[in-house]
């Protein structure tokens, strides 16, 4: 991703003086873990911009991109330590109620939507196993395609933290940050982009089944955006997998690189060429906020 928007940015920057417009090239931090895109928005860093360019590997190409709203959660529970065998009678179990937490979780998933993810991790767990552990620290992510069904998604989290807190006589603090938006392709952008990539035999299939979440979503609600997904390596490869690690490193993949580099110069260069194509895409944002 990295890779491909300097290359574009390289090829625009030789041409510079003959457009007329400005070339923006934003690297983002926390992209993965912390929605950057959402601070760099609200620092004004996208403030001015017509059209946002990016893509993102995956195993098949897709044009357009349907991502998650999506927040990290941070949960510690806060217990009293004691010994587990002389005096247990005095402790209160953190333990206990990061387990409570997870299984509320699993029970809970019965009754989600199919496209509404909840998973975690559990960071910490305990120091011995003959101390009853009082803190224990576990990150989650809550996930919806529907930004209004995720608000309920967030307050049911939270009931469900404070409710294992109470089950085991502890406290709790939970803390959302990251959030990261659901997606609003832009298909006059995404048309032109298509046309370019078809250029070079990439035929982006239909929108992909299986969601992630990207902060490319909250740019996509402030301006025209597009985010479609390109193969890296062979359909069936699952993502943030060691196999799709290893794609990422071979040539095929720094030929796709190249490739993305190149299409999205020639998109941005048509946006520039023709105020038609910018006014269209603009026309099409605004007709659906």
């Amino acid at each position: 991703m990295a890779a491909s928007g300097v290359g574009a940015a390289i090829a625009l920057a030789a041409i510079a003086s003959e457009l007329p417009g400005e070339i923006v090239f934003l690297g983002t931090p926390a992209e993965e873990r912390g929605s950057g895109k959402a601070i760099m928005i609200a620092d004004g860093l996208f403030d001015g911009l017509d059209a946002a360019l990016l893509f993102h590997p995956s195993d098949i190409s897709h044009l357009t991109c349907g991502l998650l709203a999506s927040e990290d959660v941070d949960v510690t529970f806060h217990g009293l330590q004691a010994h587990a065998a002389s005096d247990p009678w005095k402790g209160r179990n953190a333990l206990d109620a990061m387990i409570l937490l997870f299984s509320s979780v699993g029970l809970w998933r019965q009754q989600l939507r199919p496209d509404a993810r909840v998973h975690g991790i559990i960071l910490e767990g305990g120091t011995a196993a003959n101390i009853i552990p009082d803190r224990t620290v576990a990150r989650f992510m809550v996930r919806s395609s529907d930004e209004a069904e995720y608000e309920g998604m967030r307050i049911r989290f939270e009931d469900l933290c404070r409710a294992a807190a109470l089950a085991a006589g502890c406290t709790v603090d939970v803390v959302f940050s990251g959030r990261a938006s659901t997606m609003r392709n832009n298909m006059v952008l995404a048309d032109r982009f298509g046309v370019n990539m078809a250029a070079y035999g990439i035929i982006g299939g239909p929108e992909a089944e299986n969601l992630g979440s990207s902060d490319m979503g909250n740019v996509s609600q402030i301006l025209p955006t597009i985010h479609p997904q390109i193969a890296i390596c062979d359909a069936g490869v699952p993502g943030h997998s060691i196999e799709f690690r290893d794609a990422a490193a071979l040539a095929y993949a720094d030929e796709v690189t190249m490739v993305m580099a190149t299409v999205v110069a020639h998109t941005a260069y048509e946006l520039f060429t023709d105020p038609s194509l910018v006014a269209a895409a603009w026309t099409e944002f605004r007709a659906g906020s």
